[in-house]
């Protein structure tokens, strides 16, 4: 199959590189509401941060296990995959949004979250499915008007909404992507180092606490204390999914091809096609 050889020797390369460890697991996770039910209750410590900075700490070696954003796999395809977990939406996310006022194809400026990793290419692939091209900026928090917006993902998104929501549009990406290609979208996966000797074992951990946590959801969103829990049931219910099964990776294979369209991603990456599940993926 085309790209397998190539796709071998990349994590061959890897494997060489890197020296077994015997330090305690060093496990990060996004400091998202939206990500509680995939980490509440791990037995150990957890660095918590935004997942830009997470994705650069386990690129660097400083984390073993990260939750991050599914771009960083497509960006450096080096790592193991935990299956059967991710956070993705099927249609209306309510938390990757652009705040505007007017038509959104009025809009001259996006204004990007630096946090964010996965959202703000999933915008740059929606915005060409339209064909429009505004000009994206770093985030400076200048006001919102009928020209310029402002791409949010995560608390801030939903804080942001619930006190402004009458003042503002709220263009919803994960609502946008199921409209374009009517499937899934992955935001983000756990990701482990390829020299965590263990892996499977920490997977089956990983899984075994996700599946704990959502049959026990009204007891995870009794611990929340900054959302309103009735908000909590209908986001964890409603707009969120945390498996990664045949149709999330058909999404996340189909962001993939756009990213790789657009030359989002480095060339020579994970190749098309990578994600037929007969071919060797990375899965514990």
């Amino acid at each position: 199959m085309d790209g397998q050889p190539e796709r071998a020797s990349k994590l061959e390369r890897a494997r060489q590189s890197i020296e077994p460890t015997n330090q305690p697991l060093r496990i990060g996770c996004v400091k998202y509401l939206n990500a509680r039910p995939l980490i509440l209750g791990w037995a150990g410590h957890v660095e918590f941060d935004h997942p830009s900075a997470l994705c650069k700490r386990l690129a660097k070696g400083e984390l073993d296990v990260a939750f991050v954003s599914s771009f960083e796999f497509l960006r450096n395809p080096i790592y193991r995959i935990v299956n059967d977990v991710s956070i993705s939406s099927n249609g209306p996310v309510y938390s990757v949004v652009v705040a505007h006022q007017g038509d959104i194809s009025e809009i001259e400026e996006i204004e990007l979250d630096p946090a964010a990793e996965t959202s703000g290419n999933l915008l740059q692939c929606l915005l060409a499915e339209l064909n429009l091209a505004p000009r994206l900026s770093n985030a400076s928090t200048s006001a919102i008007t009928g020209h310029r917006a402002r791409l949010l993902i995560g608390d801030q998104a939903i804080r942001f909404r619930q006190q402004h929501g009458l003042e503002f549009r709220f263009w919803d990406l994960g609502e946008e992507w199921k409209k374009t290609v009517n499937l899934p979208f992955v935001y983000a996966l756990w990701l482990v180092r390829l020299e965590v000797v263990d892996a499977k074992t920490i997977a089956n951990r990983l899984r075994a606490l996700r599946d704990e946590n959502l049959a026990n959801i009204d007891q995870v969103i009794a611990t929340e204390k900054e959302f309103d829990h009735g908000f909590c049931v209908h986001y964890y219910r409603e707009h969120l999914r945390f498996g990664f099964g045949e149709m999330e990776k058909q999404g996340l294979g189909e962001f993939h091809k756009r990213c790789t369209e657009l030359q989002l991603l480095p060339s020579g990456q994970l190749e098309p096609g990578a994600w037929d599940l007969e071919l060797p993926l990375p899965f514990v």
